[in-house]
Parts: structure tokens; sequence; C-alpha cells
């Protein structure tokens, strides 16, 4: 089975090594026909600290590197 690969935006750097990257995904309701914004935020590890807040990333599923992060960066653009 792949690996999911998201993009999203930081919002928080904070805490060492890790990221919080918010992944907004558009759907279709099935019965009222609107289209749905939901958002999600997923921590990421970034082992360099290299990510600031407002940065545009690409995340990819990995082995957990604690009990919330299971997400690590694979690229990243200002």
């Amino acid at each position: 089975m792949p690996k999911k690969i998201l993009n999203g935006i930081v919002v928080s750097d904070k805490p060492n090594k890790t990221i919080t990257v918010v992944v907004e995904r558009k759907y279709s309701h099935p019965v009222l026909k609107k289209v749905i914004k939901v958002r999600k935020k997923y921590n990421v590890h970034d082992e360099k600290n290299k990510f600031k807040n407002g940065d545009k990333v690409s995340i990819i599923e990995s082995k957990p590197f604690s009990k919330n992060k299971k997400f690590q960066v694979i690229e990243g653009s200002k």
C-alpha cells in the first residue's frame, strides 16, 4: 500500500523538531451536493527545524516518531 502524501501550510513551529501542518481538502456532500472544506492538523517531524509559520510543505506518512507524530516533511517552499 502506498504511503500518503499531503500538502499543507505550517501553522506552528514551537516544539523542537516538530511542526504542525494544516491540510485542507474539499469534497462534495453526498446528500446536499454542496462543496465542503475540511481542515485537519497533523504533527510532523522536522529534523533540522527548517520550516517556519506560513511555509507550504509536502508531508509523507512514515513510521511513528512519537504518540502523535506519524508524518515527516519531504519538501517545502516559502
